[in-house]
């Protein structure tokens, strides 16, 4: 599988399946691009092309000690873009993390360079609690899985995704062998990225971005169980702040529907892809939309 290098020199690893109308699958922390293989698998058979990248800092992709911050991952999802040569408008999809670049994407490149957004149990538009944003995570709970990640990281990362995936003594939504995959992939981060793109995502407030989501078809997907990422200060909001928007919510499910609710899930994405992204890419000398830094 190819890899694009971004513009601080960092090698930023990539998968690129099939032909057609360009989805690019932006996965959650502290995951890898392999979050997304089950859909993609879907996606590719349902006539999409799939560009799967691992962050920078994450899974196979290189770990340099600064740039994880959204502007600079918006920049690398357009330095994999060059590398792919893919031109014409993309359809957009991120996990949990991965909703802040396509926020981030689409407001720097503008919303003609988007043919589609699904934000799935995303931290748009913000996940720290302030004054003018009460339904958010209280800075203290943040501090202390910070705390609890300095101390073992292992030891939460294995306590961490029981929660990402709603798995406990009476619910087991997902196999043990789940579990370990995630963990694996967790653990193939470095530390000093892990730590940082964690502050990222817990800090940065997206809602400025969210005016250029005016015109861009929008899906919105989230569990209403979901304890990492609660559905009412994020998927809920962003109903409220793009109102062209789908928000289909997960009655029960916790914050890994990929996993816990696979079908329907890749059902949802693919069936709202298909019907809004068809077509994108079979003119693409005229479509063609320079990138910008």
């Amino acid at each position: 599988m190819p890899y694009a290098k971004a513009k601080d020199g960092t090698m930023l690893y990539y998968k690129d399946w099939g032909q057609g109308d360009p989805v690019v699958l932006l996965h959650g922390w502290p995951l890898t691009g392999d979050t997304f293989d089950d859909l993609a698998v879907k996606l590719v058979e349902a006539g999409k092309r799939c560009i799967i990248p691992d962050r920078r800092g994450f899974g196979r992709s290189d770990q340099p000690w600064n740039g994880y911050d959204y502007d600079t991952f918006a920049d690398d999802v357009a330095a994999i873009l060059e590398d792919a040569d893919i031109n014409q408008p993309v359809a957009l999809v991120g996990f949990s993390m991965g909703g802040g670049e396509v926020a981030r994407f689409t407001s720097k490149q503008g919303k003609g360079r988007v043919s589609a957004a699904v934000f799935a149990s995303s931290v748009v538009p913000q996940v720290v609690q302030t004054d003018d944003w009460p339904d958010g995570v209280p800075q203290s709970k943040l501090d202390d899985i910070t705390k609890q990640m300095k101390e073992d990281r292992a030891g939460f990362m294995k306590t961490f995704l029981q929660q990402f995936y709603g798995w406990g003594v009476l619910s087991r939504p997902v196999s043990e062998a789940v579990l370990d995959s995630g963990f694996q992939q967790a653990m193939m981060a470095g530390a000093r990225p892990t730590y940082a793109a964690a502050a990222a995502w817990a800090s940065t407030d997206f809602r400025p971005d969210l005016a250029a989501f005016d015109g861009v078809p929008t899906l919105i997907l989230h569990g209403t169980s979901d304890a990492n990422v609660p559905i009412e200060g994020t998927g809920r909001k962003t109903a409220e702040l793009i109102p062209h928007a789908t928000l289909i919510e997960y009655d029960g499910s916790p914050h890994g529907i990929f996993e816990t609710d696979k079908e329907r899930f890749a059902r949802d994405v693919t069936e709202f892809l298909t019907r809004e992204t068809r077509g994108t890419s079979a003119d693409t000398s005229a479509s063609a939309i320079p990138l910008t830094n």
